[in-house]
């Protein structure tokens, strides 16, 4: 016999565990299935492991250069063991909160492998057998598991996903190799910059960051670059072998064979859909491209079935997870909505997206909205401004070098359209423009407020200017 809920979800990651907290504050029963860890990858394996590693490794950069600021040490060193301590602190501190909101909520938590069945039924295997347990509705937020491509050597001792990064207690990256300039690539090649590790990045496209605005993918090339991190765009026939050290060996750009030596090589090539083991034999699903396909409300082709985050989005990030997780279950029960996933100014007849895309380099690169070359393609006239965060008072102080803030606006309107940072806390103040976007605001009314002096905020106040000087 089914244990009956309102609400039944597989997966307590970013997009799972924020709905099953939304629908109990309306009041529905709700029950998440986890195989893994309470928080999912993000809090276990991604987002919040990343970003501490992230923080201890700048850290430790910073104080290579403290005699610039009157600071002297005798000697500077790093334990990558207590790093990780230090680490999985943070990630248990995080996932203690989600547990804890669960039981003040009363959100039952099933550790299994949870299985979708027909009528919104899930059979949960875990230790002590089978269980089951049916929904209402049933909300699929799985996740999503590392893509690596079929490239020759991939399976070879020392070849790693950021998994295995993340995980490891032991220093052995002192000459890495990273196959893939995305999101994942880019970070993980900062933190082992940040350590004194020899560096390279090989990636298939012409660029790095994949789909992100061109002007900031090569803000941030050039940046690795000037810090030693050798970088090869355009790059094919990617191999890897074992000889006294892994090698590997790919085309560049111009046809050149080139041979790169590396204690690890580190693939970050992405993420894909994970529907292994998700439904049982007498579920179909309609699936496209590997990802689920859902309608506008996100409901798959199983009626009463929802899906949401990476089993389903082109835009892999955790708050996109959350935020639709938000949406489905407000529309469920009939409520007003309270987050826009997107929104079409007065006016206009393009859907801006209002989803912030943050990646934790340094500096920090963070966009929302659409860029002036997408602008174009859509036929719309805008108004670009553009600030150097060269000039800005709080980046002189920090020694924070290059840098710039672009926003750009609807042309008759002067409606803000989008926004693209790449500077210290950019990830931060990038929230603004994702309110100010959502609301339709213009540049008239995003100067009417007071920016601290000195701030990094700053430089929004004159890319604004430097907008409507024309």
């Amino acid at each position: 016999m089914a244990k009956q809920y309102d609400l039944v979800i597989i997966g307590a990651g970013s997009g799972g565990y924020t709905a099953a907290i939304r629908a109990a504050d309306f009041g529905m029963k709700v029950a998440v299935i986890e195989e893994k860890e309470l928080g999912g990858v993000c809090v276990n394996r991604g987002c919040i492991p990343t970003k501490a590693l992230l923080y201890a490794s700048h850290i430790f950069s910073l104080m290579q250069t403290s005699d610039e600021f009157g600071i002297f040490t005798d000697q500077i060193s790093f334990d990558y063991g207590k790093m990780q301590k230090y680490k999985s602190k943070s990630v248990a501190t995080y996932r203690e909160e989600i547990r804890q909101m669960f039981t003040e909520k009363g959100i039952t938590l099933v550790q299994g492998r949870g299985i979708l069945r027909r009528d919104r039924t899930v059979e949960v295997r875990g230790e002590d057998g089978k269980e089951y347990y049916q929904g209402t509705y049933v909300l699929l937020a799985a996740g999503a598991k590392a893509a690596i491509p079929p490239i020759p050597g991939s399976d070879l001792p020392g070849v790693v996903t950021s998994d295995t990064v993340l995980n490891g207690k032991d220093w052995n990256y002192n000459r890495v190799v990273i196959i893939g300039g995305g999101v994942i690539g880019v970070e993980m090649a900062t933190i082992f910059n940040n350590l004194c590790s020899q560096v390279t990045i090989i990636e298939r496209n012409d660029h790095l960051l994949g789909p992100m605005d061109r002007q900031v993918a090569l803000e941030l090339e050039e940046d690795l670059k000037r810090k030693g991190i050798n970088i090869y765009c355009g790059a094919a026939q990617i191999s890897i072998a074992r000889e006294e050290s892994l090698v590997c060996t790919f085309r560049d750009k111009d046809q050149r064979e080139i041979s790169q030596n590396a204690g690890t090589v580190l693939i970050a090539t992405g993420r894909k859909p994970d529907l292994s083991g998700l439904f049982g034999e007498d579920v179909q699903m309609e699936v496209k491209d590997g990802k689920l396909t859902v309608d506008s409300n996100f409901q798959t082709s199983e009626p009463g079935v929802y899906a949401i985050g990476d089993l389903t989005a082109s835009t892999q990030l955790a708050h996109v997870a959350a935020a639709q997780g938000t949406y489905v279950v407000e529309k469920l029960l009939n409520k007003e909505h309270s987050i826009k996933l997107e929104v079409v100014p007065n006016g206009m007849f393009v859907s801006l997206p209002i989803v912030p895309s943050c990646i934790y380099t340094t500096p920090e690169i963070a966009t929302v909205g659409i860029t002036e070359e997408t602008a174009n393609a859509y036929g719309m006239k805008v108004r670009v401004g553009h600030y150097s965060m060269n000039e800005n008072g709080k980046s002189i102080i920090a020694r924070a070098d290059g840098g710039f803030i672009r926003l750009v606006f609807e042309a008759y309107s002067n409606t803000i359209v989008g926004a693209q940072m790449v500077c210290p806390r950019a990830t931060d103040m990038i929230g603004e423009m994702a309110t100010a976007i959502a609301n339709g605001l213009t540049a008239s009314q995003l100067s009417q407020a007071m920016r601290a002096h000195p701030t990094y905020s700053e430089g929004i106040k004159a890319a604004i200017d430097d907008a409507m000087r024309d």
